[in-house]
């Protein structure tokens, strides 16, 4: 635990039934009448951007424009491009309905407007973004699983060097988050499983990392117990609103910790493999955590030992002698880890993702040795250490 903390998070959150409907409102007390609203084609064509425009209706508010033309793996081109589209149409605020492709572009978009460029390679640098102009902006997830809502981090893409570059900075997170049940009920298993397990990696390195603290800590001990007791639940049954609103609020709970303390070395991996061979992100974390826990398990086991409480209840906590209490947690996530796989066909290696090959492993390896996250893991990590992970996860 560190000596000296921080913790910040100023997001209003609105969550429970009808919370898109109080968007209208969220915007006007910030000023804002002519909302940008952008998302994906796959959302467009679920209804899923329908249900928000019709909750703005409902409010007395219309967006001046919707731009559903976000990728999955969305670029530095696809911000700027937006940017340029808001100043266009006169735009005085951002509402961005997806998961965290969809979020992170909107911050990209947030960073180039407040900067009043029009370049979104002029914002790098972690966290010394000035704020700038105040660009209000309503983050709505519809997937359980980056948390970007509650954090202070967007990930966008650089194709031109194939790598995911990361923005720092507390002025990246949104003014409001709308957790409502209706936003992630048609997501189907396989993404539900992939970015729910990427949910709990960020809880378990949240809790984990050096820059822990005691407020990280809660949150993310909160979202592990919600996540892993729930995560089979949406996968076998999507439809549960209940289910989904513990997952939505578990998510963002994970979020707001490693936004307040960091990640570790299954993300800067993780990050690496998006980058260089576009693994998708949940996937990666997915294959990863397991093996890095068994890395850094030498270090942590005390940790390790006490997050079973957390992830696997009370009974299971007593019941393990306290000197087995790191590896059975290392186990009761591999077990969870292949009953997601079992259920929806999740990769648990890199060769199952079909994305990946042996000769990729010296590009990842060196991007991930650049990559912030690395900093904070518990256990110090190089280049043939990563090596030997990935050759751990290839089959």
């Amino acid at each position: 635990m560190s000596a000296y903390y921080e913790f910040k998070l100023p997001t209003k959150i609105l969550s429970g039934v009808e919370a898109l409907e109080h968007i209208p409102h969220e915007l006007n007390t910030l000023g804002a009448f002519r909302p940008l609203l952008l998302s994906d084609e796959g959302l467009e064509k679920v209804g899923t951007v329908a249900t928000v425009q019709a909750a703005l209706v409902q409010g007395g508010m219309t967006a001046v424009e919707t731009f559903c033309q976000i990728p999955p793996d969305s670029s530095i081109q696809v911000v700027n491009r937006i940017a340029a589209l808001y100043r266009q149409l006169g735009c005085d605020s951002l509402i961005a309905v997806g998961g965290g492709s969809v979020i992170d572009t909107a911050k990209g978009v947030g960073m180039v407007l407040s900067q009043a460029g029009h370049d979104l390679l002029d914002a790098a640098g972690a966290e010394v973004l000035p704020r700038g102009e105040h660009v209000p902006f309503v983050a709505v997830p519809t997937t359980a699983g980056t948390g970007s809502e509650a954090t202070l981090v967007a990930v966008v893409n650089n194709p031109e060097t194939k790598v995911k570059m990361e923005f720092l900075s507390y002025h990246l997170l949104p003014d409001v988050a709308v957790l409502d049940p209706r936003m992630t009920e048609t997501l189907p298993p396989r993404i539900t499983a992939s970015t729910g397990f990427d949910a709990l990696v960020h809880a378990i390195e949240a809790a984990t990392c050096l820059q822990r603290n005691p407020v990280s800590d809660s949150f993310a001990e909160k979202a592990m117990g919600q996540l892993a007791r729930t995560l089979p639940i949406v996968v076998r049954s999507g439809k549960d609103r209940k289910a989904r609103m513990v997952m939505a609020n578990g998510s963002l709970l994970a979020g707001a910790a490693f936004s307040n303390s960091m990640v570790g070395l299954v993300h800067a991996i993780g990050h690496a493999l998006g980058g260089v061979c576009r693994v998708a992100h949940g996937d990666a974390m997915t294959i990863l955590l397991p093996a890095v826990m068994k890395y850094n398990l030498d270090t942590c086991r005390e940790r390790y030992g006490e997050l079973l409480l957390y992830l696997a209840g009370p009974e299971i906590y007593a019941e393990t002698p306290a000197g087995q209490r790191a590896e059975r947690t290392i186990a009761f996530l591999t077990d969870l880890r292949q009953e997601l796989s079992d259920l929806t066909g999740l990769p648990t290696t890199l060769t199952a993702t079909g994305k990946v090959k042996k000769e990729d492993f010296d590009a990842v390896a060196r991007t991930a040795l650049n990559d912030g996250a690395i900093i904070v893991n518990p256990a110090q990590a190089d280049y043939e250490d990563i090596l030997a992970i990935l050759e751990e996860v290839w089959a």
